[in-house]
């Protein structure tokens, strides 16, 4: 069996990551009503948390029965046995997580958002010797979701205004989130245009009317929300919106480890989560 390596496993989706390993084979199945999108064959066999952690030395389960994995700072330990790596830790730690995968030749699945371009250039640099994934968001709906997202914008054209909100839990540190500007992104794409010359994230001040072709971003930082996310396209007369709702963070474990298995085995490259569904 496949064994995996998680960074970031104290966090909120490291523990998630750990519940959806121990799913009975099927238990996607049973909610979804399809096909197991939570792979029954791999095993957790690295688990890898900051310097400063609390839990370094102890087992990778916070909660309910031990793993039989403690968790380590060393990225090398942590990378022993693993075919892929799940990386799930902060922005900060992304580059030298993805040098670590580098050298021990391991895939790599990055989920962490916010990642500036210093890091990007590390991914780059891995995805020429080993598979890289990059998904702001792992879930298979918000996947579907963007590339729904991409044929309207092209079946609607020029004459539909294009605003995406979010809303996430008061601890998220980036903004907008990063599958909020994903979505921005397949909508400028299918306009054939960038994303950074039509974006607008902050109306504050603003004396002059909505820039037409541009694209809004409105954000909700609050308690305990999952991820929510809208995509508003809107001409007089009608409105048409896309929504997302995230009510449990298990179906990004779910899709994370989805993606992990097709990616062991891939050839090198960068790939993403549409790559995984094949859209």
């Amino acid at each position: 069996m496949p064994g995996i390596a998680i960074f970031g496993i104290t966090g909120r989706m490291g523990q998630s990551l750990v519940r959806a390993l121990r799913e009975p084979s099927g238990a996607a199945a049973q909610v979804t009503g399809g096909a197991s999108a939570a792979p029954s064959g791999l095993y957790l066999s690295g688990a890898l948390a900051s310097p400063s952690s609390s839990r370094l030395g102890l087992d990778a389960a916070v909660e309910a029965h031990a793993t039989g994995i403690k968790v380590t700072a060393d990225p090398g330990v942590a990378l022993r046995g693993a075919a892929v790596a799940l990386e799930f830790s902060l922005c900060g730690a992304v580059a030298a997580h993805a040098r670590a995968c580098l050298e021990q030749r391991v895939p790599l699945l990055v989920g962490t958002t916010g990642i500036d371009a210093a890091s990007r250039e590390e991914l780059e640099a891995a995805a020429k010797v080993v598979p890289v994934l990059i998904a702001p968001n792992t879930s298979v709906g918000v996947t579907v979701m963007a590339h729904l997202v991409g044929l309207a914008t092209t079946a609607l054209g020029a004459g539909y205004d294009v605003e995406i909100s979010e809303a996430h839990h008061r601890m998220k540190r980036d903004a907008p989130s990063g599958t909020a500007l994903a979505l921005g992104e397949a909508v400028a794409g299918a306009r054939g245009e960038a994303l950074a010359d039509v974006a607008v994230f902050d109306r504050h001040g603003a004396a002059s009317a909505r820039e037409p072709g541009s694209i809004g971003f409105a954000v909700v930082r609050a308690g305990d929300i999952v991820g929510e996310h809208t995509v508003t396209f809107a001409a007089a007369g009608e409105r048409i919106e896309l929504v997302h709702r995230a009510t449990d963070r298990i179906i990004f474990a779910r899709g994370a480890l989805r993606a992990a298995e097709w990616l062991i085995g891939r050839p090198a490259g960068l790939y993403g989560m549409r790559n995984v569904l094949g859209l």
